[in-house]
Parts: structure tokens; sequence; C-alpha cells
């Protein structure tokens, strides 16, 4: 069974998915999806999206690539926005060891124009 990645941000009326085309990524892959906001009855107000992906210890966390996706429109009632993104892996991926498989973390982050700033987060899995 493939495993889905999928990352949902809920705010009032509005709905933030960030879907990944596939959760596991080997090396020389891209890792790319899309960003779906929906504005159900709402007019929430988008600033800007951040997308993060960190290598998390228990002791340690370090942003590994970040894109950052500005709105430069209102999300208006019954709308929804469609928001492809990519990351390409680069040596910040691995984690030093050959032929290995490593966890990484997929962070989402809504930041809205009243000051609020939502966030969710999964797994995304690198074999380099």
């Amino acid at each position: 069974m493939v495993r889905q990645f999928l990352s949902t941000i809920e705010y009032g009326a509005m709905t933030v998915n960030t879907n990944v085309d596939g959760p596991n990524v080997a090396f020389g892959e891209t890792l790319s999806g899309t960003v779906y906001i929906e504005g159900d009855n709402s007019d929430e107000l988008v600033d800007y999206i951040e997308i993060e992906l960190m290598k998390r210890s228990e002791t340690d966390e370090v942003i590994i690539a970040k894109q950052s996706i500005e709105i430069m429109s209102d999300i208006k009632s019954k709308e929804t926005w469609m928001i492809p993104f990519e990351m390409v892996p680069d040596e910040r991926w691995e984690s030093g060891s050959e032929a290995q498989t490593q966890t990484l973390i997929l962070k989402t982050t809504v930041h809205l124009k009243n000051g609020i700033d939502i966030q969710d987060e999964g797994e995304i899995t690198y074999a380099c």
C-alpha cells in the first residue's frame, strides 16, 4: 500500500492542504507537490505560506530547504487556489552515511495578515 502525504490546516472556514506527489523521495528525485487553499464561505486573508523541509533529532532541528509563497490576492468565498512547489535535493539532505534511508519533516506554515501563524507537518522518507 502506498502511503500518501497530506498535511491539513484549518482556520475558521478556510482549509489549507499540502499534498506531496510521493512521500518517498530517492537520491536524484525532486520533492514536489501542491498546496490547496479553500475558502469555503470565508474571506480569510493569507499573507504568505512557508514550506520547510527539516532534519529533526531529539536534540536538534535543522532546516535544509525552504520555500515561501506569497499570496497576491485575498482568498474569497468558494474559491480554491492550487499552488505547486518543488524542492531539489542537495548535499544537506544527506545524513553522512552511505546508502541510508532517513525521515525528514515537511512543515507547512500559513501566515495570516492578522498576525496569526498556523502550521502542520508530516514525514517524508529520503533514500540516499
